[in-house]
């Protein structure tokens, strides 16, 4: 009898970010001490269903405040801070981009986190689950089940396994 791999993907959307520097490009905005209280937050939250998988690999928005919510994430799952991979096409994309990048995620990781932006996860959810998520909040993060063998033939139908963010949780 054969057995289809699975593979998670948590989607996270950048946590809060700062609007007090005047003359700064959108790109560049840092995180808030708000952001980064919450990115600790939410990652302790998931780092049991992590912990120990040697097949995890993170994607990040280049953003700053994406990219600073990634290494958070890293830092706390004793991931090398290296391995964040860095994909410029996941910032300020469509649905339809975001799902092309998850699509390329490594062959070998069976559990793939993106670090990205609204409208595009919120998007992603509400097509490949059957999930009603009128937004995912900053911080926000969604795992998703495919039954498949390699990110490539991820399609619509997939099972949404969660949904947490910090107000839940404060």
């Amino acid at each position: 009898m054969y057995f289809r791999d699975m593979k998670t993907l948590y989607l996270v959307r950048h946590s809060k970010s700062s609007w007090s520097i005047n003359g700064i490009s959108d790109r560049d905005r840092p995180l808030k001490g708000r952001g980064i209280k919450d990115a600790h937050l939410v990652s302790a939250l998931i780092n049991h269903q992590i912990k120990g998988n040697a097949s995890v690999q993170l994607y990040s928005s280049p953003a700053t405040r994406a990219l600073h919510t990634a290494l958070i994430f890293a830092n706390n799952f004793n991931i090398d801070v290296s391995k964040v991979d860095i994909k410029e096409s996941l910032y300020d994309c469509n649905m339809q981009a975001f799902l092309s990048c998850v699509k390329r995620s490594s062959t070998s990781a069976d559990i793939a986190f993106y670090f990205a932006h609204n409208p595009a996860i919120t998007e992603f959810v509400n097509t490949m689950t059957n999930a009603e998520i009128s937004n995912v909040p900053t911080t926000g993060i969604v795992s998703i089940r495919f039954d498949v063998d390699h990110w490539s033939e991820i399609l619509p139908g997939a099972e949404l396994i969660q949904f947490e963010y910090p107000k839940r949780h404060k």
